[in-house]
């Protein structure tokens, strides 16, 4: 693997750890479903909290830049098929964590309530 898709998955246990100590309940990690994927699916106050993280070696491209349009509407996509998947009846809260640094000293930014879902129109 990559070094820096090891850095990604430990950018990942890094998050769920911190959500851990800030009251929230990790209910999955790396959770699928066919092309979609979710990083981090925790609870809190019992709204369903969908966690996108980035991890990045260097603040040189902010993060943030990579939670586009298309990236939230499949973060969107992803929860709604949780959702059905689990049969949930939630409120349901989109979080960001961005980790910038190296496995050993890094700086984490949690973003709670990030987005809130697109309106779609037909």
């Amino acid at each position: 693997m990559a070094l820096h898709n090891e850095f990604g998955k430990l950018g990942e246990k890094i998050a769920a750890e911190y959500l851990i100590t800030k009251g929230y309940t990790i209910r999955e990690q790396n959770w699928s479903c066919g092309k979609v994927e979710i990083d981090v699916v925790a609870e809190l106050h019992q709204r369903l909290v969908i966690v996108e993280v980035k991890t990045r070696s260097s603040d040189y491209v902010d993060p943030l830049d990579s939670i586009d349009k298309k990236k939230q509407h499949n973060l969107v996509r992803a929860a709604n098929a949780y959702i059905n998947y689990w049969d949930l009846d939630m409120e349901v809260q989109f979080d960001i964590i961005t980790i910038v640094g190296t496995p050993t000293d890094y700086k984490l930014e949690h973003i709670p309530d990030a987005f809130y879902p697109p309106l779609k129109t037909y």
